[in-house]
């Protein structure tokens, strides 16, 4: 034991006997049940065996979990009875009940396009990323010296879309094609400050509706035009956004609308296909400023419509305005370099209702799946993929042309729309015999997109639905096939993509395979230890609960396919609206948002729109504790909401007479709360339920922010003690995993008076003929379908009893954690009436900045060291740490993580007294690389053994390693570089 570890032990001795008691066993009993090795999904979900859970309840002063319960939540609110969903069932029941449901969808060639196109998912790719817990419970790479491997990825990803759209710079992701274009314009106006926007005609419905939903809530002006017609010399427009290939399929010259726009101050927005763009000029080479779309169709399966990763590329001069996140190269502390997210002074955490936009959650691992493609197939086999789409469209297109149909493309990648001559309900009953689903327009014409699945067979069936005689190797001699070829018009690519040796290095699989194996060993995620976070709550996600996700019952469904072959979906879609009711007190459930922050501005919208439909339009102010997560403030101003900040007391709590005096000030305008319960401070707070009362007598609506629902399930239900509405971040409470910070899902519940004003869709519509939504928040109607089979199974397994005792044991590690810790760390936060913290809590470290010049990166850094991740740093208080542990971590780990504060507390101490360097020591130097540690030279005032093994848990076999030293952000925002850099020998494994 090294001089660090032998001074800690009377540190540790609080707890080290508690962990090292024997573990009660059930085989001691001599009458046990009969058949005692039942499948319980419960006890495979919590960590903690209940001997453990009799010693942690003993440690802090309990004798049950239910008697700490209901001294932490308030008994006003506290729910009496178990709630009503179903009765566990075993994990192999469960997926043979969900693969029952999943065959409820029936599984079609689906030719619709609109921006969903099926694709061949490399098996490789889906095995080793999609299947992967080592790639989906990755968290967002904040802390970049453990994320170095998705980082990569994501970098990839950035230079994918910038070579292919040929503009400067790119984002890791947004949510979808949708809300990339409505950010596309919202930065156009925070360029110009104009209030007018303009949108093609020939747009993709759903992308359309995004835009004016978004837009309208600033105030903005939204016109669907014919670009080509557009006059910009009023000098009002801020921006103008079309579609190439459009959505009809039509490639057309957009050079000269461009040049009208620039020269009257209007950026230029494109949303384009990155797979056509293999084969066509790029939009930069026609003017574009910004590129925007969906990679779906690289190497992402359908999936009901998501999670997909939107993409978003713009020039230089646009970066500092660019939503969303992205990664930069930069330079560790010994100056080789290394990768992070960057400008992150934009994040809505730091700029509150200043922030570009809200945006929080992004699809990294969608993205990353694409990335892969790309560098699984290379920049000559994205071509030759394209080509074989391409070429089969022109087939197809001279084969229905000599039949007699009237087709409306003249240049065009994938997609037709055509003028049949054959009736049109013999062709939708010749479509059914066949099992293709087309896109159906009211005038009768028929629109036809092809994807990289399509078979000669598939193209005679075409011909045979669209009353043509022609076969497709009839007509492959046929001269006039390749006279409308891309290749053969101006519209070819000339310039070249995806030069970097990373996209020219893996295409066999042994390659591939060992590449993304060398990325995922970069990062820490739930595989190696746990990830404490506070707010962010990265628990289990089982293997069970995941298999759905790869049924392709699941995973081949076209979001617009006819309802009647989604039987499946929207059984699971019922189930679990159900579900979620009972658990929140809510009446209706909407799955649109995708993400969280996207769940408050539907919520917030939903608000809006309820408040309009009263005659109270004028309610727009929106009150927000100062403690609230920072989407909030982002996202009413988003939903054009004026924010007005309510005073956190001391002990953390809402400043209830502050709220009494806004409320009553704004009372003819209040349009509603923003709040987070358990607060963000990590709290049940008392006066919750008069603080619902307190907004609704002066006319507001309550918004409760649904991230720490998982301190509630079972025990509490905000739609009993006073919220309207909540977004529901199932990739939080419900299981679906982060995935290195993204698929989220945000679906928001709401009571009943507030259901008429859920989003709808153009589409098809979530809420029927009837509604009166007041629009759009995602590009498909029911948001990322495919991973709410991951809630849906959640739920079932464990049962009412089991979620409630979840949530019973998140409540109960926090407060273990905080007991163990509280003689060498201060909680900042606790309960002034139960002395207790709810699932989470804020330990103080700001004193160590006077005394040891010690920050929170410095102890986010050392642990890795210890082989674990930071837990949430600086927020929501500035120079603290925030805590939460969940359920599923068992004693020993949570016993290792704070073995691991301890140990770094006493090294603290070691600054503290003089024994170490303020300057050089553990702390300031960390983390330590294998690289640094086994090298020839080490002229530091510690070991090499302190360095790396600085505790007797932390073993060889079980050590994590940094692949970088430190990284300084400074410099990487001084010097943005987000493309892969030209290294060569990195990739020669």
């Amino acid at each position: 034991m090294n001089r660090v570890a032998s001074s800690s032990v009377k540190y540790l001795s609080s707890f080290k006997s508690l962990r090292c008691l024997r573990p009660f066993s059930s085989a001691s009993k001599p009458d046990g049940p009969l058949f005692p090795h039942k499948d319980d999904f419960p006890s495979r979900h919590i960590g903690p065996r209940d001997s453990d859970i009799i010693v942690m309840l003993d440690t802090i002063g309990f004798k049950s979990l239910d008697q700490l319960t209901e001294q932490a939540v308030p008994k006003n609110i506290y729910l009496g009875k178990p709630l009503d969903i179903e009765e566990p069932t075993s994990e192999y029941e469960l997926i043979n009940r969900i693969r029952s449901v999943a065959e409820k969808n029936k599984i079609w060639r689906s030719y619709i396009g609109m921006g969903y196109h099926n694709c061949c998912v490399p098996h490789t790719i889906m095995r080793n990323i999609f299947e992967n817990p080592g790639w989906t419970t990755q968290y967002t790479p904040y802390q970049p010296e453990v994320a170095q491997g998705r980082l990569e990825g994501l970098l990839n990803y950035q230079t994918m879309v910038s070579e292919l759209t040929g503009l400067e710079v790119a984002n890791a992701s947004l949510l979808d094609e949708g809300t990339a274009a409505a950010e596309a314009l919202s930065l156009c106006y925070r360029q110009n400050k104009r209030g007018k926007l303009l949108v093609s005609d020939k747009l993709h419905p759903q992308t359309i509706s995004v835009v004016q939903t978004r837009l309208s809530s600033l105030g903005l002006q939204v016109e669907v035009v014919n670009v080509f017609e557009s006059d910009f010399s009023n000098h009002d427009v801020a921006g103008v956004l079309f579609q190439y290939p459009d959505t009809e399929g039509n490639v057309e010259d957009f050079s000269a609308v461009a040049e009208s726009a620039h020269a009257n101050g209007t950026l230029v927005c494109c949303a384009t296909d990155l797979l056509s763009l293999t084969l066509l000029r790029p939009p930069s080479e026609f003017g574009a400023d910004i590129a925007i779309g969906t990679s779906q169709r690289l190497g992402v399966p359908l999936g009901y419509g998501g999670p997909h990763a939107g993409f978003f590329a713009c020039n230089q001069s646009l970066v500092r305005l660019m939503p969303g996140r992205m990664i930069g190269v930069t330079r560790d502390a010994a100056g080789r370099d290394g990768y992070r997210l960057a400008l992150q002074t934009r994040e809505q955490h730091i700029r509150r209702d200043k922030a570009t936009s809200n945006i929080c959650t992004a699809q990294a691992l969608l993205a990353n799946m694409s990335a892969m493609f790309a560098v699984y197939h290379g920049p000559q086999g994205l071509k030759d993929i394209a080509t074989k789409i391409h070429h089969s469209a022109l087939v197809l297109h001279r084969g229905l042309a000599k039949s007699g149909n009237t087709l409306t493309n003249e240049i065009f990648f994938d997609t037709l729309r055509i003028e049949p001559t054959s009736d049109i309900e013999d062709i939708k009953t010749r479509a059914a015999e066949k099992q293709i689903n087309f896109r159906y327009y009211e005038d009768g014409t028929v629109g036809v997109a092809l994807d990289e699945t399509v078979t000669p067979k598939d193209i005679d069936d075409i011909f045979f639905i669209l009353g043509s005689s022609e076969k497709f190797t009839n007509l492959l001699e046929d001269p006039l096939v390749r006279a409308k070829a891309i290749y053969k018009s101006d519209f070819k690519r000339t310039s070249p993509f995806l030069t970097h040796p990373v996209f020219n290095s893996h295409h066999s699989e042994t390659r591939i395979v060992r590449y993304m194996k060398v990325l995922e060993n970069k990062d820490i995620s739930l595989v190696h230890s746990m990830i404490p976070l506070g707010s962010c709550t990265m628990k289990l996600n089982s293997t069970t609960e995941m298999m759905p996700c790869s049924f392709k019952h699941f995973t081949d469904i076209h979001p617009f396919a006819p309802l009647d072959q989604s039987l499946g979906y929207h059984q699971l879609f019922a189930e679990l609206e159900k579900d979620l009711c009972a658990i929140t007190g809510y009446d209706k459930i909407s799955f649109q948002p995708n993400s969280g922050a996207q769940g408050e501005y539907a919520g917030l919208r939903a608000i809006h729109c309820y408040h309009e439909a009263r005659g109270d339009k004028h309610r727009d102010v929106c009150l927000i504790p100062v403690s609230a997560h920072g989407t909030n403030p982002a996202s009413a101003q988003m939903a054009g909401m004026r924010v007005e900040p309510v005073r956190v007391k001391q002990n953390g709590t809402i400043d209830v007479e502050d709220l009494k005096m806004k409320a009553e000030k704004f009372r003819q305008r209040l349009s509603c709360l923003m709040i987070t319960y358990p607060s963000t401070n990590g709290v049940f707070e008392d006066t919750v339920a008069e603080v619902c009362d307190i907004t609704h007598k002066n006319g507001g609506q309550v918004y409760l922010d649904g991230a720490n629902m998982n301190a509630q399930v079972g025990l509490c239900r905000p739609g009993d003690y006073g919220s309207d509405v909540s977004h529901l971040n199932l990739h939080k409470t419900f299981c679906i995993p982060h995935g290195g910070g993204g698929p989220g899902m945000g679906p928001i519940g709401v009571k009943s008076h507030l259901a008429p004003f859920l989003p709808g869709h153009p589409v098809v519509n979530p809420l029927g003929a009837n509604s009166t939504s007041y629009g759009v928040v995602s590009a498909a109607p029911f948001g990322s379908s495919a991973i709410l089979p991951i809630s849906w199974a959640y739920i079932k397994m464990m049962g009412p009893r089991g979620l409630r005792k979840a949530t019973q044991v998140a409540i109960l590690n926090a407060n273990y954690m905080a007991k163990v810790l509280e003689n060498h760390f201060p909680t900042l936060f606790k309960s002034a009436s139960s002395n207790l913290v709810a699932h989470e809590f804020i330990i103080d470290i700001r004193e160590f900045k006077k005394t040891a010049n010690i920050e929170a990166a410095d102890i986010a850094k050392r642990l890795m060291d210890y082989s674990f991740h930071a837990p949430t740093m600086s927020w929501p208080v500035p120079g603290t740490l925030m805590i939460e542990p969940t359920e599923s971590e068992d004693k020993q780990e949570l016993d290792r993580f704070c073995e691991a504060l301890i140990f770094i507390r006493q090294e603290i101490k070691d600054i503290e007294e003089g024994r170490m360097d303020i300057r050089v020591n553990p702390l300031k130097m960390a983390p330590h690389t294998q690289e640094q540690v086994i090298s020839s030279t080490w002229e530091r005032p510690y070991t090499r053994e302190q360095a790396a093994f600085p505790a007797p848990f932390v073993k060889p076999e079980l050590k994590v390693w940094p692949t970088v030293a430190r990284i300084d952000d400074i410099y990487g925002d001084k010097h943005l570089v987000c493309t892969c850099p030209p290294i060569l020998d990195q990739y020669n494994y």
